[in-house]
């Protein structure tokens, strides 16, 4: 359904809007056009000094990747630039949509999950998160839907045979293309897009944007290759440090009352996990059968903290912990940078130094 909708949204927004737009003034600059702040950052990075190339941020207002929506001016931007780079998951169906109105033959599109290749992962559920629940209850429901047809179905079948035969062979008909949507649901896998909170994936994408760079603008790619190795080295040292920090660790195990966005961070480290939410989920909604389950867990391990992701709304891992033996857990948040801001930016926010706050959540948590 959303999918509908978006593609709907930038269908008006391209018969409507787009034309609306002024133009992007004449300009010798290069523009990069990003959507999230960890691709931005990852360009300022490599470009450096060059004041040739402009860097825009598209979701720069707090947005959540997964909510967002482009404007009329967003499409504008991202069909007239020269280097488009999103990260080119589920969130991102929107954009297909919009690289169809580009108006630059050479513009080059780097999608971050078509970079990871072999190692992207598919989105996972664990046990114990909420779509687990959610799935089996349904199935329930359905189950019992199911039966009180058949009584139903029995009762006419006494009174008129006939007509029963054309109804079942009707019902028979919308059952087996129900089940049929259903089953394609149920098996549609995703990818995980969360590739950017691994910091050995921004080391291998890093080096395919700083490539694009350098052939968008030949003479400056030997300035964006050494700046790119040399932020590499800071990506490889704070990797290194996350190593030993798991490795000094008295568990091996981090619960997350939220979604979680940090798979491909985990595994690298070869940490187990639990979460109320996969990381793209759009539930906000834990049951109590969730609750319960993780707050079962804190007890069993003995965690010492519930973690969440960026935000003002830590009910679900407050309630974990309420549920807890002990109840003293604390709350400890890791950003996952979906919704970094404009304003955060020009406060001196860079990826290193989120992943590096990110490090002193997960050392804390990995405590007894």
């Amino acid at each position: 359904m959303k999918n509908r909708i978006i593609s709907m949204i930038i269908s008006l927004i391209l018969l409507t809007g787009l034309f609306a737009v002024s133009a992007p003034a004449e300009t010798d600059r290069i523009s990069v056009v990003t959507t999230i702040f960890p691709i931005y950052d990852w360009v300022r990075e490599i470009v450096g000094e060059d004041d040739s190339v402009e860097i825009t941020m598209l979701l720069n207002s707090g947005v959540d990747l997964h909510s967002f929506q482009p404007t009329a001016a967003d499409i504008m931007k991202v069909a007239t630039c020269d280097v488009f780079i999103y990260v080119g998951g589920e969130s991102d169906e929107w954009v297909e949509d919009a690289l169809k109105e580009a108006v630059n033959p050479d513009m080059k599109v780097i999608s971050l999950v078509e970079c990871m290749g072999d190692d992207i992962k598919m989105e996972e559920n664990v046990e114990g998160m909420e779509h687990e629940h959610d799935h089996d209850h349904d199935e329930e429901e359905h189950e019992n839907e199911e039966d009180h047809e058949h009584e139903e179905e029995e009762h006419e079948h006494e009174e008129e045979e006939h007509e029963h035969e054309e109804e079942e062979h009707e019902r028979e008909e919308e059952e087996h293309e129900h089940e049929g949507e259903e089953h394609e649901h149920e098996h549609e896998e995703e990818a995980d897009e969360h590739v950017w909170l691994s910091l050995r994936n921004a080391g291998k994408l890093t080096a395919a944007i700083a490539a694009a760079l350098g052939e968008t603008v030949p003479e400056a790619a030997a300035t964006y290759t050494a700046n790119c190795e040399a932020y590499a080295a800071k990506l490889d040292a704070l990797d290194q440090a996350y190593a030993e920090a798991v490795r000094d660790a008295a568990t091996d195990t981090v619960l997350f009352g939220d979604r979680f966005p940090f798979r491909y961070l985990t595994d690298d480290y070869g940490l187990a996990y639990y979460a109320a939410f996969s990381g793209c989920s759009a539930e906000s909604e834990a049951s109590f059968e969730t609750i319960v389950f993780l707050a079962g867990k804190v007890d069993e391990l003995g965690l010492s903290s519930v973690l969440t992701i960026e935000g003002d709304n830590h009910r679900i891992a407050e309630t974990i912990i309420a549920n807890t033996q002990a109840k003293d857990a604390a709350v400890r948040m890791m950003d996952s940078m979906q919704a970094t801001t404009a304003e955060d930016v020009a406060n001196g926010v860079t990826y290193l130094g989120v992943m590096e706050q990110n490090l002193e959540a997960l050392r804390l948590a990995l405590t007894k």
